[in-house]
């Protein structure tokens, strides 16, 4: 009997001995072997079975505010769960709630001097505009750069100015502002209406009534459409107290209020008697980003953003589902691959220097909103902090128009702003992929202006150099035909992993990413 248990005595000694050993080999660092196992569980199988539920008729097209972009912040939201990286924010929530609103079209007036204009002839408005005014600033083109300002001599704070497209030129014919023959920004109808607006606005400007003989009839179109399919545009729900009216005028208007504005561009006070009674009939929509964090070992207040657009377009009229696998769910799943592969390396004793930011953002197809939100209402961490954004936006197809090698990846931007950033990605892809970067999409006179067109653009406004990673389009883009059969997994895999290695040496690098590039 008493060998019987000097023997348990022993063997239970033994087992906590070697219990003991293996915990404590376990709290051991793996050794430091470079990112490259890391991404490689980046992997086909993986992004295959991600994009098949999250690119499915059950998501029903992720359309912003609806029922299936609801199921998709939910899984996005429980992926994170189980990789154990935490909310970004500090009430643990995974979900940054992001208020927008469905533009209708409003009804009512506007009376100046007397004369009453409907909305919806001599003038168009999208929104509600209410109140009374004494004056109306001439502004001549509204616009301002750095040798110019049609601001420098005029008080438009509070006020309602009046402003015409185009820009100055000089008495010889050529640009004021460049100096040659060449337009500016200025002079490009699609870039120059915002810039104008948001100039108006950090003036003080309370509205602008907006004369462009070119493209008034564009605006119409779009009013009489809306106007015949009840249809209306989403946006980012204001403040109503800081509201911002906006008008397009016609020639009739523009001259009764200033008979001089196509020959005369010198600013000033014009007298007029104005009152705005455009009432609202807008319908609010609540839609969330997704935004995990991976904090940082030894710079965690500084931050890199991968970002993808979690939305798409939805149910189409006729009732089929737009599944949006390439766009963007592609990205999406990029992105919670390239998580999880940086939470192994976190998990292995190899967390990055900085912190890491994994943001899902919504209302991309509505018009950047998800990401606007974040960089222009509530960032949930300081744009003074934020070092770069890899933005992530159709990653699973090949460009049909494209020749050359089918292990590419299209970069915009990459040398905008950061010389330092464009250098770490060229050698990040030559030390890991070697595949072929390809810049067609990056030419300042590319007439896709895709440099624009996804949600990196709110980042590069607030001077953050960013990675736009695009295959290009293709003719199942925007259609109920791109679905995640056509995805091209191992160029998906190939372009993941780019990603990845690139935050890997922007994310550990000594020295944050210099910006040496003036935003234009």
């Amino acid at each position: 009997m008493k060998k019987t248990v000097l023997f348990v005595s022993i063997l239970a000694m033994a087992c906590n001995s070697s219990q003991k050993t293996v915990a404590e080999s376990a709290t051991e660092l793996k050794p430091d072997m470079g990112p490259k196992p890391y991404a490689e569980t980046i992997t086909e199988g993986e992004l295959k079975e991600h994009l098949y539920t999250y690119a499915s008729d059950e998501f029903e097209g992720r359309e912003t505010g609806q029922p299936g972009q609801k199921k998709a912040v939910e899984y996005l939201a429980n992926e994170y769960k189980k990789l154990g990286i935490p909310a970004a924010q500090a009430n643990g929530d995974y979900f940054q709630h992001v208020p927008l609103e469905l533009s209708k079209l409003p009804t009512g007036s506007v009376t100046i001097n007397g004369k009453t204009y409907e909305n919806g002839a001599d003038l168009l408005t999208f929104s509600a505009a209410e109140g009374s005014f004494d004056e109306i600033i001439y502004a001549g083109y509204g616009i301002e750069d750095d040798n110019y300002s049609d601001f420098k001599d005029i008080d438009v704070d509070g006020k309602i100015i009046l402003v015409k497209a185009g820009e100055p030129m000089n008495a010889d014919g050529t640009n004021l502002i460049s100096g040659n023959s060449e337009k500016s920004v200025w002079s490009n109808m699609s870039e120059s209406i915002g810039k104008r607006f948001d100039l108006a606005k950090t003036k003080g400007a309370k509205g602008i009534l907006y004369y462009d003989t070119s493209n008034f009839e564009r605006y119409k179109k779009r009013f009489d459409y809306m106007k015949q399919n009840d249809s209306g545009r989403m946006g980012i729900k204001e403040d109503k107290k800081d509201t911002f009216f906006t008008f397009f005028i016609d020639e009739s208007l523009a001259t009764a209020i200033y008979s001089k504005i196509e020959t005369e561009n010198t600013p000033k006070s014009v007298t007029a008697k104005i009152n705005l009674a455009i009432q609202s009939s807008n319908e609010d929509v609540s839609s969330e980003n997704v935004a995990a964090v991976l904090k940082g070992s030894e710079k965690p207040d500084e931050y890199l953003i991968i970002s993808s657009h979690l939305d798409h377009i939805g149910i189409s009229k006729d009732g089929q589902i737009n599944n949006g696998a390439d766009d963007d769910g592609s990205g999406t799943v990029s992105l919670l691959e390239i998580a999880e592969a940086f939470k192994k390396a976190a998990d292995d004793g190899h967390s990055p220097k900085r912190s890491i930011l994994f943001l899902h953002v919504t209302g991309e197809e509505k018009g950047l909103l998800g990401s606007q939100y974040y960089t222009d209402y509530d960032p949930i961490f300081p744009l003074a902090q934020t070092v770069a954004d890899l933005n992530i936006d159709m990653v699973g197809r090949i460009d049909p128009k494209r020749e050359g090698d089918r292990n590419y990846v299209y970069l915009i931007g990459s040398d905008k702003l950061s010389t330092d950033l464009h250098n770490i990605s060229e050698a990040a892809n030559k030390e890991y992929m070697n595949m072929e970067l390809d810049y067609t999409y990056n030419d300042e006179n590319d007439p896709n202006r895709f440099y624009y067109r996804s949600d990196h653009y709110n980042f590069v406004k607030n001077n953050i150099p960013i990675i736009f990673y695009f295959n290009g389009t293709h003719d199942d883009y925007h259609r109920p035909s791109d679905t995640p059969d056509k995805i091209n997994y191992d160029l998906l895999e190939n372009r993941a992993r780019l990603v990845f290695y690139t935050g890997w040496e922007v994310a550990n690098r000594n020295d944050r990413l210099i910006v040496d590039k003036a935003n234009k």
